[in-house]
């Protein structure tokens, strides 16, 4: 596996490959990697003739007092796990390389990126769809790899490639969970055991949710109010949000025949978690 620092060598080598006529596939990560992103790097394999993965620590997507200076970092482990996929290529770029002093330049998907996680952490998604637009700009991928966990954001990037004509695709991979339900996420290595417990609250919420409409119930709000109480009766969580909306543009829905997108996030002790499922 080659591992490149610089924007312009990694631009060199996707160019090479693309040259070969080979098709290039892309997995962004945030590195502290779980099986969910080894999901992402193997459905990438699949379907792609090169793999390139990333590991950037975003610095624009935490706000001021959020976990930058706490997220997870494990460089080395992530690289083994990386190589043992057979990932061909690591892109891992320094905060200055990819922000040098002076840039003022920001990618910004209005509306989208208000929504959900967006109000509840402003800025959150510009920085988000600022760095992918870089990374594409970067490794010039035929097709990129996302997690269904990161709904919203999955959403937010769909839309920035139509708007701005990337020549990209975007595939989506399903959440990958842990065997009692818990969606995989670098955060839960922030939980005791006790949180990692009270963590499932969100999962229970879903799956209530899935259960009631697979029996019947249409009313958006009820389903809504029975999805809170989960979280309200478990004393460690916090709720952030819980919504029904539209996938594609996150906005809220009436009407469960067109199907909709379940989202939810917490907090579990000082930890923020986030989780959804598809209905329909």
């Amino acid at each position: 596996m080659k591992i490149i620092e610089s924007p312009e060598e990694m631009q060199r080598c996707s160019r090479s490959v693309r040259r070969a006529g080979k098709r290039l596939g892309f997995v962004p990560t945030m590195g502290a990697l779980h099986a969910g992103h080894l999901s992402l790097v193997k459905t990438a394999r699949g379907q792609s003739d090169c793999v390139a993965a990333s590991i950037f620590v975003n610095p624009l997507q935490f706000g001021p007092n959020e976990d930058f200076g706490e997220y997870p970092r494990t460089f080395e482990r992530d690289r083994q796990l990386l190589e043992a996929e057979k990932v061909d290529v690591l892109f891992a770029p320094r905060v200055e390389t990819m922000y040098p002093a002076g840039a003022v330049t920001s990618v910004e998907v209005c509306e989208l990126g208000e929504r959900l996680d967006g109000r509840s952490r402003p800025g959150h998604f510009k920085g988000v769809t600022t760095v992918v637009a870089k990374l594409f700009n970067i490794v010039q991928p035929d097709l990129a790899f996302f997690g269904q966990k990161d709904a919203a954001q999955v959403a937010i990037i769909r839309r920035m490639v139509r708007d701005l004509d990337m020549d990209v695709q975007i595939v989506v991979c399903p959440i990958v969970r842990e065997a009692d339900g818990l969606a995989m996420s670098s955060r839960n290595a922030y939980l005791d055991p006790q949180q990692r417990k009270q963590a499932l609250a969100l999962y229970r919420a879903l799956t209530r949710i899935h259960f009631l409409a697979d029996k019947g119930e249409r009313n958006v709000q009820s389903l809504i109010e029975a999805g809170k109480q989960i979280i309200v009766e478990e004393p460690g969580a916090k709720l952030d949000y819980l919504e029904i909306v539209n996938p594609d543009s996150l906005e809220p829905v009436s009407d469960l025949s067109h199907g909709a997108l379940v989202a939810v996030a917490a907090w579990v002790g000082t930890t923020r978690l986030i989780d959804n499922l598809l209905l329909g």
